[in-house]
């Protein structure tokens, strides 16, 4: 079985390293099935092809794809880039990928969709996605019921979508939840691979990064585990199982 390939953009590496144990868990992965990449501090490989892999899973990230240039850090601009450099081959030859959060405006981004923040920015909470009738059709929404809950917190959003894209989830205050290109090639706004404790980790973690104000982090807390956020988890455990 080829390895799936998971790239992970946050510098901070407690929230890199529960993400990374998250999406193995959830996935029904072993480390020897996968090759991790920490873009913050490690570069692509130069001879890495998205085609050697069963997949590329892309984690998400403080970063945004909509912000000027001068105002992205030196780490930002780098792991942003690098994500950009492979997107050309996974689309143009349909390689299975799965962008969290941060990856579904890598995507769009790529292929010429307004990603921005005049709309559909959600704070951290857990909100109601629902089926749209192409994602029905979906095998990575296989077993999932028509209206489900999911973790997100993201500053900029995918406005509208380009053309080959097709609307998979919608959300209400963010109506592209998730989305695919071709026949292999998805993203979610939401983390499938998060977790009330995981979501709590990056409460505490970004309580300063302007995602909600620091006093409102022990609110957020108790929201999560309050909430049933059972699954999202189900899509990252499709994706893995569909082309391992």
């Amino acid at each position: 079985m080829s390895r799936f390939l998971i790239l992970q953009l946050r510098p901070e590496t407690e929230a890199s390293d529960d993400e990374f144990e998250a999406i193995l868990r959830k996935g029904g992965l072993a480390e020897e099935d996968v090759h991790r990449l920490c873009l913050d501090r490690e570069d692509l490989p130069p001879d890495l092809d998205p085609r050697d892999y069963a997949g590329v899973i892309v984690g998400g990230g403080p970063g945004c794809v909509s912000d000027p240039p001068e105002n992205k850090s030196p780490v930002e601009a780098r792991i942003e880039a690098a994500c950009l450099s492979l997107m050309p081959a996974i689309t143009r030859h349909d390689v299975s990928y799965l962008g969290c959060c941060y990856g579904i405006g890598i995507l769009a981004h790529h292929l010429g969709a307004e990603v921005g923040k005049a709309r559909y920015g959600e704070p951290v909470g857990a909100v109601p996605c629902r089926v749209t009738e192409d994602g029905a059709r979906d095998p990575l929404l296989d077993g999932l019921p028509e209206c489900f809950d999911a973790f997100v917190g993201h500053k900029e959003a995918v406005q509208s979508l380009a053309p080959g894209l097709v609307h998979l989830l919608e959300g209400a205050a963010c109506p592209f939840q998730m989305i695919r290109h071709g026949a292999n090639v998805y993203a979610t706004q939401f983390h499938p691979e998060a977790d009330a404790a995981g979501f709590e980790t990056r409460i505490r973690i970004y309580r300063h990064r302007g995602y909600f104000a620091p006093e409102e982090a022990e609110g957020l807390i108790g929201m999560c585990r309050e909430a049933e956020v059972i699954w999202p988890e189900r899509i990252l455990s499709n994706f893995v199982q569909r082309f391992r």
